[in-house]
């Protein structure tokens, strides 16, 4: 494979000269010559401003180099040329348009792929502001995505660590063949819509040992109305990750005009997350054939900027507003999943549209309120007739499902007794409710509370 180092190039790498010109110009010779290998060397700060990769071009950064983003908003490209911002009086966001600036941008790049032990940095301070001691956001949105792939098949994300975004992370969009392994993704934790990887109307996905801690959502397929001319989001593996999340470890939806299907989680392990296991459908888009297995998860609240309320398991499916209506959700199983949080599985969805056929199996449920935030709460935003809804909080909290079995499950409580902890089971309009084999305990003397149920044999 052959080399191109930057310097030739004229890339000083002393983190204040911009950079851009030199990595470009590395780039498009290494292209030109059918791709290789593009090197940012050790010990070295690139500042630069947005960068587009190649097909074929391996753009990879040394252990100790690292790529920074400008601070100046002129320096990025810009796929979609809408956003919120008053100053120009358009609008765009992440459900109705293309990201606004990116960072590191490929369209049409097959092959490209982004490898190596060094940083890639998206400066997010530059652009977002204090709102609380919990929580910044910015002046205008959406800021900055860092890493923006479209339309480009075969492309690999290797061994790098990237931080500080200012918002989305890593958003391959309409991709078929994405390989995203051992990376880092190391955004502050109060830094607004920071989510770390989100495949979007991608297919054939692998994310696969992988450290994400972020403000927002780790992992979070999505198929989203900007980019809906690509296909569903399908067979995806998502496996081996550490995660910690202000809001959803690891989700699908809510941007989901598109279809979801055929997803594996496996040997996952999320830690002090606002949310664990969520799929959250508010547009058309319908999911099936999604498995999660072999999971710890660990929730507590964070502060009520952030959408969830310590759910470690959440199925909801709602209409968005009043110009959506939401599609189907069916066939999610959940095997040896463990989880421990301040509140229990929610499944909810509107009566005329029941999720359907879940199965929990070798499943453990433990709540104890461990964080100051008050819970008695389930967070079904965002949704046309809901918001936080006021309940007492049970292991597993069941509103309009179909076939739903629960099998050798255990649901334990905390030590310390406290208000809002009540049922092991809470369900209302379930047809065809199976449990089999359980051990339920509950502080309230009525373990299982049921209202409208059918239940099956076991």
């Amino acid at each position: 494979m052959k080399i191109y180092d930057v310097a030739p190039y004229g890339a000083v790498g002393d983190g204040k000269a911009n950079d851009a010109k030199a990595i470009q110009a590395a780039i498009d010779d290494c292209a030109a010559n059918g791709g290789g290998k593009v090197v940012l060397e050790s010990g070295k700060i690139y500042y630069s401003d947005s960068i587009q990769l190649k097909k074929n071009v391996e753009l990879h950064l040394q252990k100790g180099s690292v790529l920074r983003a400008t601070s100046d908003i002129d320096g990025y490209i810009r796929p979609c040329k809408m956003i919120n911002d008053p100053k120009t009086a358009l609008v765009g966001n992440p459900v109705t348009g293309k990201p606004s600036f990116v960072f590191v941008y490929g369209y049409e790049a097959d092959g490209c792929s982004i490898t190596g032990e060094g940083t890639i940095d998206g400066n997010c301070y530059a652009f977002v502001k204090r709102k609380d001691q919990y929580y910044v956001t910015g002046d205008f949105y959406p800021r900055p995505t860092t890493i923006y792939i479209e339309k480009s098949n075969n492309i690999s994300f290797r061994d790098v660590t990237i931080t500080n975004a200012p918002f989305w992370t890593l958003h391959p969009a309409g991709c078929d063949d994405v390989l995203i392994s051992h990376i880092r993704i190391l955004n502050p934790l109060d830094v607004a819509n920071s989510d770390g990887i989100d495949p979007d109307h991608c297919s054939n996905v692998r994310i696969i040992g992988c450290h994400v801690t972020c403000a927002d959502d780790c992992i979070c397929l999505k198929t989203t109305k900007g980019n809906s001319e690509y296909g569903p989001c399908e067979n995806i593996i998502i496996s081996d990750c550490t995660l910690t999340s202000t809001s959803a470890a690891i989700k699908i939806g809510t941007e989901g005009v598109g279809d979801f299907r055929n997803v594996l989680v496996n040997n996952c392990i999320i830690s002090k997350s606002n949310r664990g296991l969520s799929i959250q459908i508010r547009d058309g888009g319908n999911v099936e054939n999604v498995t999660f297995s072999n999971c710890i998860v660990e929730t507590r609240r964070f502060c009520s900027d952030w959408w969830g309320t310590a759910e470690p398991v959440t199925i909801t499916c709602f209409r968005r507003d009043e110009n959506t209506v939401s599609g189907h959700i069916k066939n999610i199983r959940y095997f040896n999943v463990t989880c421990k949080g301040e509140n229990g599985v929610l499944i909810y969805s509107s009566p005329e549209n029941p999720v359907e056929n879940v199965v929990f199996e070798n499943c453990n449920i433990h709540l104890e309120k461990t964080s100051k935030w008050d819970c008695g709460l389930y967070d079904l935003r965002p949704c046309i007739d809901h918001g936080i809804e006021e309940s007492d909080n049970s292991a597993f909290y069941i509103r309009n499902a179909e076939n739903v079995r629960i099998e050798k499950t255990s649901v334990t409580w905390g030590a310390e007794p406290y208000k809002f902890y009540k049922h092991a089971l809470d369900g209302v309009n379930i047809n065809g409710l199976e449990l089999c084999r359980n051990n339920f305990t509950a502080p309230d003397e009525q373990t299982i509370k049921l209202e409208n149920v059918s239940l099956a044999e076991c």
